[in-house]
């Protein structure tokens, strides 16, 4: 979620141009609400010790939490803590959904394990999948008002379970990321708590609860005095510090924000968390918004060295749910696709930002469209809708399987524009292994389904092969495609046909 360019303290900040994001900047430490506020300049108040136990029914008769560590205890008793007392709205379900969990993962969990490099992670040499909860939630942290949607510990653990029951999971969509919002303050030793009355078990716990179910959990910080909400953010005396917080709380991505920072302030810090993440020895992936508070393009940006250090980051402006923000993203990437294109790969991902399909702003064909191209550009694939209410149109775009292969292709070459029509018909085109592609007709036309005759010719393909391609959404076939075949596909307003494109033969060789 980064963007924008705005440095110092939040007091008199300025509209511009990530307008509501801005706007909340100017509250700083007053939007932290209740048991978060800061008490002063001095310290926060701190969360409440980590004992909760509860009753549960069935083969989960009671667990105890102690030291974010889940031990079981027999059936035949019930307890209950300082902090989930009986009856309180809320307690119960959450610590039992946790219980249930850990029974069903009966097989132990195995530790992430492997050297981690300076620069080299390792990590990532797939664009990640996931869930990201910026875009449809926000900041919502009235929980008293919206109890189902505020950030809290809640919220996270429902849509882990959507994540882990609705098959997503198993399609690769692994990754439950914070965004901003969580943090309650730091303590007396100045490490970072999340409010004690949002997430009340703590980070670990849901970094727990996520790896039970075969999910992995990323957290939101941000370099410098605040987070772009207005909660407390990383400096530079508290790099080496708040990375191994995280990696004591077992998370395994961390997206640092820019939002209150200066460049050079940027240009230590990043490098520096970089470091300090693989100092831990836990293998932690890095999203960057660095090069987003640099205007995106060199020489501001040196993409080499981005590489090196982030294993994706944020290049331009945060995505809006609606059909010009996507235009607007894609207009930027392929305008500078001769500098994007050459930088990304295996462990190194430009990131055009979330997915809205799911929201309110798109309309079905839009909502294809953003998948398609975000795919062809080889963009992890982060959702940021409401998984308990989505419906099953979009599920069926976003759990494509076929459309998943291709983003996931592991040569992870990112592809490009290489055709633009006077009839405002673009073509996009993205190398995958063994010597397939992917294909994306795109229409900007807002009148009518357009009928677009082409060929691979025309398209720059030159070799004497025989190709098959299936429509990634409707998943026909069609067949007998040699270079000089000319073929029609019917695109909708703003919608788009895709192909799998791969090779059959050489021709002049005989059929099998």
């Amino acid at each position: 979620m980064p963007a924008g360019g705005v440095s110092g303290s939040p007091k008199g900040a300025g509209l511009g141009r990530f307008g509501e994001r801005r706007a909340l900047r100017g509250r700083g430490t007053a939007l932290l609400e209740g048991p978060d506020r800061l008490q002063g300049r001095a310290g926060r108040r701190q969360a409440p010790p980590l004992w909760n136990e509860i009753g549960e029914s069935g083969d989960c008769r009671a667990s105890r939490l102690r030291g974010q560590k889940l031990r079981w205890v027999g059936g035949g008793g019930s307890f209950q803590s300082p902090t989930y007392k009986a009856g309180k709205s809320g307690s119960g379900p959450l610590l039992g959904r946790w219980c249930r969990a850990m029974l069903w993962k009966t097989a132990p969990l195995l530790a992430l394990v492997g050297q981690v490099l300076v620069l080299e992670n390792g990590l990532l040499r797939r664009p990640p999948m996931g869930w990201l909860a910026w875009e449809r939630f926000r900041c919502n942290i009235d929980c008293e008002e919206d109890p189902e949607n505020c950030i809290s510990e809640r919220l996270f653990m429902e849509m882990a379970d959507r994540l882990a029951q609705d098959g997503w999971r198993d399609l690769g969509y692994t990754y439950l990321n914070i965004d901003d919002c969580w943090i309650g303050g730091r303590d007396a030793k100045g490490h970072l708590m999340p409010s004690p009355k949002r997430f009340p078990n703590g980070i670990a716990f849901l970094a727990d609860y996520a790896h039970s179910l075969g999910l992995q959990l990323g957290i939101y910080e941000d370099l410098g005095n605040f987070t772009c909400m207005g909660f407390p953010g990383t400096t530079l005396d508290k790099v080496v510090q708040d990375a191994q917080t995280f990696a004591e709380w077992k998370v395994d991505m961390l997206k640092l924000d820019g939002c209150y920072s200066t460049p050079e302030e940027r240009a230590k810090g990043y490098p520096m968390m970089a470091a300090a993440l693989n100092a831990t020895g836990r293998p932690i992936a890095f999203s960057c918004s660095w090069p987003a508070y640099e205007g995106g393009l060199p020489p501001k940006v040196n993409y080499s060295q981005l590489a090196e250090i982030c294993n994706l980051w944020r290049n331009y402006d945060d995505i809006q749910d609606s059909w010009s923000s996507v235009l607007s993203i894609l207009d930027w990437f392929v305008d500078h696709q001769d500098i994007l294109q050459p930088v990304a790969g295996p462990g190194h991902w430009n990131d055009p930002d979330m997915l809205l399909i799911g929201n309110f702003g798109l309309s079905f064909e839009q909502a294809r469209a953003q998948m398609a191209l975000w795919t062809v550009l080889a963009a992890p694939l982060f959702i940021s809708t409401d998984l308990r209410t989505i419906s099953a149109q979009n599920m069926d775009i976003l759990q494509n399987p076929l459309m998943i292969k291709i983003n996931q292709d592991p040569l992870g070459i990112q592809g490009r524009r290489i055709l633009k029509e006077k009839s405002l018909i673009e073509v996009f085109l993205r190398p995958l292994d063994n010597n397939a592609y992917a294909l994306v007709f795109f229409s900007r036309r807002t009148d009518m389904p357009y009928r677009f005759h082409c060929s691979l010719s025309q398209l720059n393909f030159t070799s004497s092969i025989l190709y098959e391609a299936q429509d990634v959404y409707t998943g026909g076939v069609i067949s007998g495609l040699r270079t000089e075949t000319i073929f029609t596909v019917i695109i909708n307003p703003t919608g788009v046909v895709m192909w799998y494109l791969y090779p059959v033969r050489q021709l002049g060789t005989p059929q099998q």
